[in-house]
């Protein structure tokens, strides 16, 4: 696992000021090399990666593709009665893990969704019942799992809570929370009026989230406990947010996918996250 990164308070000042004039200076910024596209039917939520393969994330199914020529190796397809709307997958020691929630439906329900990373057979899942937001990223980072729980402007969203109310929650390996952030302002106005759809550590021990729709990529840096996670850079890319995974093998190239063309994409990042060290 990477290591964490904790900053001082004037670093969290001085990334304020910094994610305040990326966010004036983001449509401007190039945008980011696009490595491979492969093309996979499945890739209307997100990705997940091994380093060897890719999984496209549909509602209910998931594809397996090889990165060496493009070729699906495995799919699951589930019942959307009983997983209607997977959100993101990582890929994590032997197993896909995957953000599962019943969007959007209300109350919302969330759950994590096991399944063996070689045959994408199931094998078992957490359900965290009812919660304060949906389930749409689930990673592992620093011994923990970190969960983004998305409240939306509208349809799919909880009675008198809109975007504002997304959060970041860190939970030991029982499942109990252990922390909980928000977001910046800044970063809020850029995702409504949905949300988060991706969250990925990078290598160099920033978050990277995604929105619904917007070509950008949000690296970010989180407090010590609790509090506002503090937005560092913007980085433009081409496909329109969703779910998004760090490469295990070429570990400063991010894959996203593109929900019109129905592609997995691998965009290389280093001049990126060298600036934004």
């Amino acid at each position: 696992m990477h290591g964490w990164r904790w900053v001082s308070a004037t670093h969290f000042r001085t990334a304020a000021v910094l994610g305040a004039a990326a966010i004036l200076l983001a449509a401007a910024g190039p945008t980011m090399p696009v490595e491979r596209r492969i093309p996979a039917e499945d890739a209307s939520q997100g990705v997940a990666s091994d380093g060897r393969f890719v999984y496209a994330i549909d509602n209910s199914r998931i594809g397996k593709y090889r990165i060496a020529d493009g070729q699906r190796m495995a799919q699951w397809v589930g019942d959307p009665a009983v997983v209607p709307h997977l959100n993101s997958c990582a890929a994590v020691r032997r197993e896909l893990v995957c953000a599962s929630s019943n969007y959007p439906a209300v109350p919302q329900t969330s759950s994590v969704e096991f399944f063996d990373l070689r045959t994408l057979r199931h094998l078992r899942s957490h359900k965290f019942g009812p919660t304060d937001g949906s389930l749409t990223a689930f990673d592992r980072h620093d011994g923990a799992w970190w969960a983004a729980f998305a409240q939306y402007d509208g349809k799919g969203g909880a009675p008198g809570k809109d975007h504002r109310a997304t959060r970041l929650t860190r939970f030991d390996d029982r499942f109990r929370a252990i922390g909980h952030w928000t977001l910046p302002p800044g970063l809020l106005e850029r995702l409504a009026p949905h949300s988060v759809s991706g969250a990925s550590w990078t290598p160099r021990g920033l978050l990277a989230l995604t929105g619904h729709d917007r070509p950008e990529v949000y690296l970010v840096t989180v407090p010590r406990g609790r509090g506002v996670v503090a937005l560092v850079k913007i980085v433009p890319i081409t496909t329109e947010g969703q779910a998004i995974a760090w490469d295990p093998r070429r570990r400063t190239a991010l894959w996203s996918i593109s929900r019109r063309d129905r592609a997995l994409v691998l965009t290389d990042l280093s001049e990126a996250l060298s600036v934004a060290r």
